[in-house]
């Protein structure tokens, strides 16, 4: 190794321990792109270099929702291209991983981890207390269309001694049970925190 190549890795390997931890935009910026997320979730569960080629492949499959085997070549090529010219030389420049280009090795920083730690998804606890604080709003307004449209028919057929009562008397009370169920749907949104 001559003395420029020796500079070279120094100055590579000074410029990831200064770069010790990311910054709230350089974090949006890196995950923003779904093909580095893909890259930090192969990464995430994996210790030591791996094959730039097995991340290319497992994020193509990803992306084709379909096995590593079933790929096809240009669906392997088009991946690869992209993480080989754009996406591991930026997170090897951010200093989220280490790759050796020439070589096709990838292996990842501390960083890494703080950006795998941004695409946690929440717990699973809190999804069980949202759907059991969730109200069947479908089912409600399924249940009043049907009885609106029974009672409509039966006023517009003259059953059930239906037939007396005026149609906008039917018509307001049809509207007055659809305001009512709204009304309570919004105070229950505004509640639980859902500004849907």
């Amino acid at each position: 190794m001559n003395g420029t190549e020796s500079a070279l890795i120094d100055q590579h390997t000074n410029a990831a321990e200064q770069n010790t931890e990311l910054g709230k935009d350089e974090i949006y910026h890196l995950l923003q792109n779904e093909r580095r997320r893909k890259v930090l979730e192969y990464l995430r569960d994996r210790e030591g270099p791996v094959q730039m080629r097995d991340i290319a492949e497992q994020v193509a499959a990803w992306e084709h929702d379909t096995t590593v085997q079933a790929l096809m070549s240009d669906q392997r090529q088009r991946v690869y291209i992209a993480l080989y010219q754009a996406h591991l030389p930026k997170l090897d420049e951010e200093g989220v991983i280490d790759y050796n280009q020439s070589r096709g090795i990838v292996e990842k920083t501390p960083l890494a981890n703080e950006l795998a730690a941004h695409l946690e998804l929440p717990d699973d606890d809190d999804d069980e207390t949202d759907v059991e604080s969730e109200r069947p709003w479908g089912a409600y307004y399924l249940s009043v269309s049907g009885l609106s449209t029974l009672f409509i028919g039966a006023s517009g057929l003259g059953l059930f001694g239906f037939g007396s009562i005026p149609h906008l008397l039917v018509a307001l009370a049809v509207m007055s049970v659809y305001t009512a169920l709204t009304f309570w749907q919004v105070l229950d949104n505004f509640e639980t925190g859902d500004e849907e």
